[in-house]
């Protein structure tokens, strides 16, 4: 049995597949040289669980922090009248969530209720289980802080690599390039950060676009993975500066919405407007992709995984055209209804029909 697994283990770390042509893991397996300090792959099991200490940290930020600064700017932890107790009614919610005109005949019969009643009592029962503004808030307060530190901490690392400079510096000498602290502890975070959104976002507030989403971390997880376990980390921590940039402005103006500052938050989310096209659809697909796909091929001999890896990323710019739609789509009904809408790009499926009733 050993014997089996060893033979897939070496059939799928095969070095004709993971590396450039005439390269061996021995070497850049870390220690094999004094001069560079190669990533090691053993590291990536690290963040698995950091993450479940990242999402306990978490909790105490939202609960001893976030949530007091919330009460103090007079967001009200409130949650709507809840429905009176019905086995019957409570049974039917539970197996459909949305139910038809039938079933809410059916139900009014068995309990000799009119179907206005049934429907008034649904109604309740879907407010009951929406979260208050108080948690939303919390929620993207943290997102918010990780997304700066992660901005700022990114960009001083990367202050003084050449490859920040010049793109192509990330391809020169490759694979025979050195992972420094910084980027270690980069990496090291990001990923326990996005693993614990894959474990959060199941109990996070609902998202219209939680598929999308949770594709978008899995994507970024194994792009990183990608990334580390073939020495491309420049070019990866790159990609990680450009995404944290947008997010911090899209986080502080849910923040300033929830708070009830309508013009902050107009005005913040122009910003990550701006922010989003240059760096999601300027930066990310004329410097990094433009790099990946055309420089790169011209300094580094090509081999398969590396077409995953740039595969991987034009998915991304995929996710990305589809946020830009709905983030246009809201910039276009604010300006006609002279305030920002709904929550943005990842929004929460009843939060505007919650706007409309308050």
């Amino acid at each position: 049995m050993t014997g089996i697994f060893q033979r897939i283990s070496d059939g799928f770390w095969n070095e004709d597949v993971w590396l450039p042509p005439n390269t061996t893991w021995k070497d850049i397996a870390p220690g094999v040289s004094q001069q560079i300090n190669y990533s090691d792959s053993r590291h990536l099991y690290i963040p698995i669980p950091l993450a479940f200490l990242m999402l306990g940290l978490r909790y105490c930020l939202e609960h001893y922090w976030f949530a007091p600064i919330g009460i103090s700017i007079g967001i009200k932890n409130y949650r709507s009248k809840k429905a009176p107790p019905n086995p019957t009614l409570e049974k039917s919610y539970t197996l459909h969530k949305k139910m038809n005109h039938k079933q809410i005949q059916g139900l009014a019969k068995q309990l000799d209720w009119t179907e206005r009643k049934v429907e008034r009592w649904l109604r309740l029962r879907r407010s009951q289980d929406k979260p208050s503004t108080l948690v939303k808030f919390c929620e993207n307060a943290w997102r918010c802080l990780y997304y700066l530190s992660s901005f700022v901490f990114g960009l001083i690392i990367l202050w003084d690599k050449p490859w920040l400079w010049d793109i192509n510096e990330c391809w020169y000498t490759y694979p025979h390039q050195s992972v420094d602290d910084g980027i270690w502890w980069h990496y090291m975070i990001s990923l326990t950060f996005y693993w614990s959104l894959c474990v959060s976002q199941f109990f996070d507030v609902k998202r219209k676009d939680f598929w999308q989403m949770f594709i978008h971390h899995i994507a970024t997880i194994v792009l990183m993975c990608f990334s580390w376990v073939t020495n491309l980390h420049r070019i990866g921590s790159l990609v990680l500066v450009i995404h944290d940039c947008a997010d911090i402005f899209l986080e502080a103006a849910k923040m300033a919405k929830y708070s009830g500052y309508q013009k902050v938050c107009d005005s913040i989310f122009a910003i990550f407007t701006v922010l989003w096209i240059a760096t999601r659809l300027g930066f990310y697909p004329f410097w990094i992709i433009r790099s990946t796909s055309i420089e790169a091929p011209k300094i580094v001999p090509m081999f398969p995984a590396y077409y995953i890896f740039n595969g991987l990323l034009i998915l991304l710019l995929v996710l990305h055209i589809f946020w830009t739609y709905l983030i246009l789509k809201i910039a276009y009904n604010s300006l006609n209804a002279g305030q920002m809408e709904g929550d943005i790009r990842s929004s929460s499926s009843n939060y505007s029909e919650d706007s409309k009733s308050q």
